[in-house]
């Protein structure tokens, strides 16, 4: 057995792009993938965004003090997703504030668009309270801007 790191996905077109498997504990009875569950794809999808571009969740907490929490969030869900199928978790940065950024978010099964998510992220200290988004994070995700697919 190797010791292979999990794939982070890739950056194509100006979008983040992840692929993963539906597993049986992300579907209901009938196989098909719980409405909350594609709240942990795309939060999935995002993480490994960050990780890529360098600034994983758990540097930026001890080493910053700064943490990532979702304000506001829409998804709306167009077709369903089943057990085993691959989906791919496509990422654009959309908007990037002092403190905030916007992001949506497709679920896609090959170039069908099952879920598509606008979210608000805050960068927060642990008191809870908004703080600014580091310059450097600031300035790569800025650069990441992309009009919404």
């Amino acid at each position: 057995m190797t010791d292979r790191a999990p794939s982070s996905g890739r950056f194509e077109g100006g979008a983040h792009l992840y692929e993963l498997r539906v597993f049986y504990e992300d579907t209901d009875a009938a196989g098909i993938v719980y409405y909350a569950n594609y709240l942990k794809f795309i939060e999935r999808g995002r993480t490994e965004m960050m990780r890529l571009l360098g600034f994983e969740h758990s540097v930026l907490r001890t080493e910053r003090s700064v943490h990532w929490a979702v304000r506001r969030c829409t998804i709306e869900y167009r077709q369903v997703a089943r057990l085993d199928e691959t989906l791919v978790i496509e990422s654009r940065i959309l908007a990037v504030r002092g403190a905030s950024l916007d992001i949506g978010q497709l679920v896609l099964r090959g170039q069908n668009v099952v879920a598509d998510a606008v979210l608000e992220l805050v960068c927060i200290r642990a008191d809870g309270r908004a703080a600014r988004l580091p310059a450097e994070i600031r300035a790569r995700l800025a650069g990441l801007i992309a009009a919404p697919r």
